[in-house]
C-alpha cells in the first residue's frame, strides 16, 4: 500500500510538472498585448483590499481560493463567497464561489463564475446609421480542486473556461492555474507560488491567429505577527518578464513625464513595478482593517502636474463572525476616481 501511494504521489507530480512547463510555452508569449485582460482584474473585496495582486494570504475567506487554488482548505467546506463591484462607467462586476469539502478523497473542491457586465451600447454601421444595441460581456467559469501534502504543504489547480462576447466580435478560450502553498501554522507563516492563466483560445474574435492569454507567475509572502494583532503580505508579480514598464516617448513628452533620470533609478524602478505591499491589522477578534500599495498602478495611472493623491493605493474593512464575514474595498485608480466593492461570505454549514 505504501508503494502505491509513493506511486501515486509521484505521478501527480509529474503531471504538474508537465503542465506548469509546456503550457505557458505553448499558449502565450512574454510580451505585447493579451485577450481577456479582464481576468486580472481583482474579483473579491479582500484581493482588492490587498492591493489586486496576493496570493499567500492567511484567511478564512473562500473568495481569495478563486485567485490561488491552493488556498482552498478544508476549513472553507460549505462556504459562499458573493460580491459585487460597481465599477466605472457603469460597469458592473459579479462574483461567486462554493467551497465543498470531500472528506472520503481527502479533497477539497470549489466552483466559481466572475461576470462582467458593460451594459447596453448602441451598435452602428461604418457610416453610423442606428442598428439597435448590444450588450458586451466577459465571464470566467472556474472549477478548484487542493489537496494537503504533509503537515504543511497544500497544491491546487483550477480549470477555467472564459468567455467574451462584444455583439458581432465573440472568443471562448480555456486555461488552467495551478498553485502551491506552505503554510506554518506555528510561526504564522505562508509562501505561495501561482502559474496563472495558462491555456489558449479556442475561438478568436476574428479568423487571425490565437491572441495570447494573459499569463502570469506569481510569488507571495505573508507573515503574521505572533504579539501584534497585524499580518504583513509582500507579492512579486510578472516574474517571467522583468520589463514590465509601459514607456512611450511621445506620450511622455506631450504630456510632462519624466524620462529616465540615471541607470539606477531605471533599474530600480523596473524592479518594484513586480511588487505590491499590504498589511492587515486585526483591531478585534471580529474587525479587520487593510492597507495595501500597488507601485505598478501608481506608476501607470498618474497624471502629470497636479496631485494624485491615493492613486495606486487600497483599502478594505472586514467584520467576521462565525456564520458570516463582509467585507467592504475601496481601490483608487486615479486621484478623483475610485471603486467600492462589497462581498459577503456565508458559512452553509453553520446555519
Amino acid at each position: 500500500m505504501k508503494s502505491l501511494k509513493l506511486s501515486a504521489r509521484k505521478y501527480i507530480f509529474l503531471y504538474f510538472t508537465f503542465v506548469s512547463c509546456c503550457l505557458p510555452g505553448l499558449c502565450q508569449t512574454l510580451g505585447g498585448n493579451a485577450a481577456y485582460n479582464f481576468l486580472k482584474l481583482p474579483a473579491t473585496p479582500q484581493l482588492s483590499a490587498l492591493g489586486a495582486v496576493n496570493i499567500s494570504n492567511i484567511s478564512n475567506d473562500a473568495g481569495m481560493a478563486f485567485n490561488n487554488p491552493s488556498l482552498l482548505r478544508a476549513e472553507m467546506h460549505q462556504q459562499l463567497h458573493l460580491s459585487f463591484n460597481n465599477m466605472y462607467a457603469g460597469v458592473k462586476n459579479y462574483h461567486s464561489y462554493f467551497a465543498y469539502r470531500y472528506a472520503r478523497w481527502k479533497t477539497n473542491f470549489g466552483a466559481g463564475v466572475n461576470y462582467l457586465d458593460y451594459g447596453s451600447l448602441p451598435q452602428t454601421d461604418a457610416s453610423g446609421n442606428m442598428l439597435g444595441n448590444f450588450h458586451p460581456n466577459d465571464y470566467v467559469v472556474a472549477l478548484s480542486a487542493s489537496r494537503q501534502y504533509g503537515n504543511k504543504w497544500y497544491y491546487g489547480a483550477a480549470f477555467k473556461f472564459i468567455g467574451s462576447n462584444y455583439g458581432l466580435y465573440r472568443s471562448d478560450a480555456i486555461a488552467m492555474d495551478i498553485g502551491v502553498s506552505y503554510f506554518d501554522t506555528t510561526k504564522l507563516f505562508q509562501v505561495s507560488l501561482l502559474l496563472k492563466n495558462m491555456g489558449t483560445q479556442l475561438k478568436q474574435y476574428q479568423n487571425s491567429r490565437p491572441d495570447d492569454l494573459p499569463f502570469d507567475v506569481e510569488l507571495g509572502l505573508t507573515k503574521r505577527l505572533a504579539r501584534a494583532p497585524i499580518q504583513f503580505s509582500l507579492t512579486a508579480h510578472h516574474l517571467h518578464q522583468f520589463n514590465i514598464r509601459y514607456s512611450d516617448t511621445s506620450f511622455n513628452n506631450s504630456n510632462g513625464f519624466e524620462q529616465n533620470n540615471g541607470e539606477n533609478s531605471f533599474v530600480a524602478d523596473k524592479i518594484f513595478r513586480h511588487f505590491v505591499l499590504a498589511a492587515q491589522v486585526y483591531a478585534s477578534s471580529k474587525i479587520e482593517i487593510t492597507l495595501a500599495y500597488n507601485y505598478l498602478l501608481r506608476k501607470e495611472l498618474v497624471i502629470a502636474n497636479t496631485i494624485n493623491g491615493f492613486t495606486g493605493f487600497s483599502f478594505g474593512a472586514g467584520v467576521i463572525f462565525r456564520k458570516m464575514q463582509i467585507r467592504y474595498a475601496r481601490s483608487h485608480y486615479q486621484n478623483n476616481t475610485a471603486y467600492n466593492q462589497l462581498g459577503v461570505n456565508l458559512a452553509l454549514n453553520e446555519f
